[in-house]
């Protein structure tokens, strides 16, 4: 299942960027977004996105301009194979706009939904059969980013869940299958502990918000890029693995995971946190920020494609 043409409902950040990737796999684009600017924001944010997408490979078989626009869903996913959802991430509009594209959907075509904080089973309601519905969450910029995380349940039609794996690994994407549907899926509540202690070290006055960024960035943050954390374990007790290496540091991991912070965004949090990212950033606008982030993302993908 090539899936030679797709569709993007949603036109934000999100949309844009995977619009951007699938017009570079070489497939077209039907982009629809209620925002009258969205032309004029995807084609942007496509220019801009593209350079980048050139280096690392991504763009030999593709086109910018592959991409068309619709003032209505049911328009944009007529003749569509494979359906990206990013519409807000509100229960009523994913509803609407799924009762809405369903009469007009090709008969094999897969719709897969971008959301990070709705669940499939939560979404499901929205559609009279939702046997081809799966949720496609990535991580954010979807161009740039390899992961995407998709989830099927027992109303999902067989071979549904491994066509929407087999069409984002053949643009380029790592796709994880999660057995069992939690809030948040798999990467954002693992993102969710890492920064729920970073704010505890900041707030309980350890270290500043910019020595616990640079302290993953320039420590495990470098090895993760490489390895998950439990086979890096793994590695770490040499020939014993990790069952030596549990034997060794039981105590104290559960002495650490015991001393954890448990933290809430207050007010008070958020502007101290805010604070601390104003100074981190020495004035660079989030533009330059953005680039910047996406600059690296770059190198290091760039550096470690043959070896993946």
């Amino acid at each position: 299942m090539e899936f030679q043409h797709t569709a993007c409902l949603g036109g934000g950040v999100i949309g844009a960027s995977w619009a951007a990737l699938f017009l570079a796999s070489g497939r077209s684009v039907a982009m629809f977004d209620p925002d009258p600017a969205v032309e004029t924001k995807v084609r942007s944010y496509i220019e801009t996105a593209w350079p980048t997408m050139t280096q690392l490979g991504l763009t030999d078989h593709g086109s910018p301009d592959a991409i068309s626009f619709h003032s209505s869903a049911v328009k944009a996913v007529e003749g569509a194979g494979f359906v990206q959802e990013n519409v807000p991430e509100r229960i009523q509009i994913k509803h609407e706009t799924f009762a809405a594209i369903e009469p007009a959907l090709m008969r094999e075509a897969i719709v897969a939904s971008s959301a990070s904080g709705l669940t499939l089973s939560q979404m499901q309601p929205g559609w009279r059969d939702p046997s081809r519905f799966v949720l496609g969450h990535p991580f954010n910029p979807p161009h740039l980013i390899p992961l995407v995380e998709v989830v099927g349940n027992d109303q999902t039609a067989g071979g549904v869940v491994e066509a929407a794996q087999q069409f984002y690994e053949s643009i380029g994407k790592t796709t994880i299958r999660l057995h069992k549907e939690v809030p948040g899926h798999v990467a954002n509540r693992l993102q969710a502990a890492i920064w729920r202690e970073a704010v505890h070290l900041v707030i309980s006055g350890v270290a500043s918000v910019e020595d616990v960024d640079k302290a993953v960035w320039s420590g495990p943050g470098l090895r993760w890029a490489a390895m998950g954390p439990t086979m890096l374990f793994n590695l770490g007790a040499g020939e014993g693995g990790l069952r030596a290496f549990c034997d060794h540091f039981s105590d104290t991991f559960n002495g650490w995971w015991d001393d954890l912070g448990q933290v809430y965004l207050t007010e008070d949090v958020t502007q101290r946190l805010a604070s601390g990212v104003e100074a981190e950033a020495r004035g660079m606008s989030p533009a330059e920020l953005s680039q910047k982030r996406d600059a690296l993302i770059v190198a290091l993908q760039k550096s470690v494609a043959d070896l993946r």
